[in-house]
């Protein structure tokens, strides 16, 4: 569940502002799925938090309760990629033998 804060301006005498927690809750049926048991996770939820078919989740137990999130994968531009590059994870040539066929080399 997302929580949300939302701000309300009430103007009597003079203005108060109210804050208030909303959430965004609905029920679900668990399902057998194999040997395991699977939850539907419904379009308007998956679209608000940013989840998808394929997408990673991270599954966690707090308490009595289940929490799902999405897994945000970090995208390395190719600078970064290329700092990254050691002397213990580079790749060298790989020599794969002389022609086989008609191949020009």
């Amino acid at each position: 569940m997302k929580k949300y804060s939302v701000q309300v301006l009430r103007s009597e005498i003079k203005s108060q502002i109210c804050i208030f927690n909303v959430y965004t809750i609905m029920e679900a049926k668990v399902k057998k799925w194999g040997n395991s048991l699977g939850v539907r996770i419904p379009k308007s939820i998956s679209t608000q938090v940013g989840i998808t078919e394929g997408a990673s989740i991270e599954i966690k137990i707090e308490g009595d309760k289940i929490t799902l999130a999405p897994i945000q994968k970090k995208e390395y531009s190719i600078e970064e990629m290329i700092l990254m590059i050691s002397e213990d994870n580079i790749h060298y040539e790989i020599n794969t033998d002389g022609p086989v066929g008609k191949e020009i080399w």
